[in-house]
């Protein structure tokens, strides 16, 4: 049982993806989801968050003002919006569950894990 995130690609500094977050057995439908990112050699680190009813969201001051999380309960799909990319983006980008219904950038309160996309951004 999992979330699993998809849409990732190859784009060029300043270009927009929109990834997608499915939570097809709806594990996630009273839990606010994360976006955590990963590059080579660092650790997972937050880039968002939406609460369970898509009110409320959280994002890292690196991707603040270009990133937008949303999610469409109707789909149980949550989205991440990512505009203006930068190489530095560039990452394996996953989604999961969080423990409550608001989240936060804690990673240990997060589980369902998927495989995560890969997202590269080239200069």
């Amino acid at each position: 049982v999992q979330l699993q995130a998809f849409g990732g690609g190859l784009v060029q500094a300043g270009d927009s993806l929109r990834l997608s977050c499915a939570d097809s057995r709806r594990i996630a439908s009273n839990n606010a989801v994360g976006w955590f990112r990963q590059a080579p050699g660092k650790d997972r680190e937050f880039v968002a968050a939406i609460s369970w009813n898509g009110a409320s969201t959280q994002y890292s001051e690196s991707v603040k003002g270009r990133f937008t999380a949303s999610r469409d309960r109707s789909k149980n799909t949550v989205y991440l919006q990512m505009d203006t990319l930068k190489p530095e983006d560039t990452a394996v980008y996953y989604c999961a569950a969080s423990r409550s219904s608001y989240g936060g950038s804690d990673r240990s309160t997060y589980r369902y894990w998927g495989q995560g996309t890969q997202v590269t951004v080239s200069s």
